[in-house]
């Protein structure tokens, strides 16, 4: 198993900032990516829906992913916010000391 993982988190337009900012300061993840507008096109509750959201590309360890998911879950405004994580097979070493060390804190 890869010892990181890249997750994405999908929120309101506005609230990427302050929920990046308390992932970083808890050392739930080494580094937040925002790309403030993404549109979303999903079901709920029976309607299509269509949104405009920001996604975070979060770099973290996959010994924090389960802590990152009940954090998002606890912060989040949305019912199911969307968290999903995929494995980090290969990158720049130098890079990933770094996101070792910043989540190993």
């Amino acid at each position: 198993m890869s010892a990181f993982r890249v997750v994405l988190i999908t929120v309101p337009q506005g609230e990427a900032e302050e929920l990046s900012q308390k992932i970083v300061e808890s050392r739930l993840a080494a580094c937040v990516n925002i790309v403030d507008t993404v549109r979303s096109i999903y079901h709920w509750k029976g309607v299509v829906k269509k949104d405009t959201e920001s996604l975070l590309i979060v770099k973290t360890a996959t010994k924090k992913v389960e802590s990152l998911v009940k954090f998002v879950r606890d912060k989040h405004e949305y019912e199911i916010p969307e968290v999903v994580s995929m494995t980090i097979a290969e990158g720049n070493p130098d890079y990933l000391d770094w996101l070792d060390k910043e989540t190993s804190q």
